[in-house]
């Protein structure tokens, strides 16, 4: 009678059971990693909603230097969507993520609004002023709280 006592030894591979047990700990990293990779990619959109209301702070500058006045910087006027910058964020970016405004201008000051669009929608809107003055409407509720006066997540 033949027995073979390394017939196991021989063969290569794995089991079944080591292969759900990867299979359960690669899910357990997705589970934890997507979540935080949303809000990075979020936090980096905003970021560059946020460099372009300075830039757009400064092309207010330079109208006001040429006109003394923060007035008639809009398409149609004093406020709305903007004549002397780009109107939506990233500038120049084929996908758009913030629309660029002006919400307020008088002669001597003026703010500035980036409201999310698209896959930024309900991630608050950032409003810069003249006086240099950051926001963010964090918790979405159309207005800017008391704790809200920064760009910082709080």
């Amino acid at each position: 009678m033949y027995t073979c006592k390394n017939c196991y030894s021989s063969q290569k591979g794995f089991t079944l059971i080591e292969l759900m047990v990867v299979v359960a700990i690669v899910a357990i990293i997705v589970a934890i990693a997507y979540p935080s990779y949303q809000d990075n990619v979020k936090s980096s959109k905003r970021s560059e909603a946020q460099g372009a209301l300075v830039s757009f702070s400064a092309a207010m500058e330079k109208h006001f230097t040429q006109n003394n006045s923060y007035l008639n910087a809009g398409q149609s006027g004093d406020t709305g969507a903007p004549a002397v910058f780009a109107t939506t964020a990233p500038v120049g970016g084929s996908s758009v993520y913030y629309d660029l405004t002006i919400e307020a201008a008088t002669g001597s000051s003026y703010t500035l609004r980036a409201t999310p669009t698209n896959s930024q929608t309900g991630y608050g809107f950032l409003e810069y002023n003249a006086l240099c003055q950051k926001s963010w409407e964090e918790d979405n509720s159309g207005a800017i709280g008391g704790n809200e006066f920064d760009w910082d997540k709080n």
